[in-house]
């Protein structure tokens, strides 16, 4: 089940300011689009709580993927509006996945 061992996971922690949830459900759509077209994108895990309270957990190929979509110029601009509008805070974390397991109900 380690089928993420190896990869980098961008750990995105965040607070909504509340402010135009139809502006940031928008750019949330094209980032998620975008990130899925970038080399080296693995997946992505998302859940936000009623409070606005939200984990986003990103996962690369390797540290060159993940700086990639840092870098990209509209994952910038995106950013930038967050930082403005639709974040009071945020963190982020980088890690490289060493080990994973999962369960399902069947």
């Amino acid at each position: 089940m380690d089928r993420r061992k190896g990869q980098i996971a961008v750990v995105f922690v965040s607070q909504r300011s509340g402010a135009d949830a139809q502006g940031y459900a928008d750019a949330a759509a094209a980032m998620d689009a975008l990130a899925a077209a970038q080399p080296g994108y693995r997946g992505i895990d998302s859940a936000r709580d009623e409070a606005g309270l939200g984990i986003t957990v990103s996962y690369w190929a390797d540290e060159a993927s993940a700086v990639a979509w840092r870098e990209h110029p509209d994952h910038a601009r995106i950013r930038d509006r967050g930082r403005g509008i639709w974040y009071d805070r945020y963190e982020l974390f980088v890690t490289e996945v060493v080990r994973g397991y999962g369960w399902t109900r069947e």
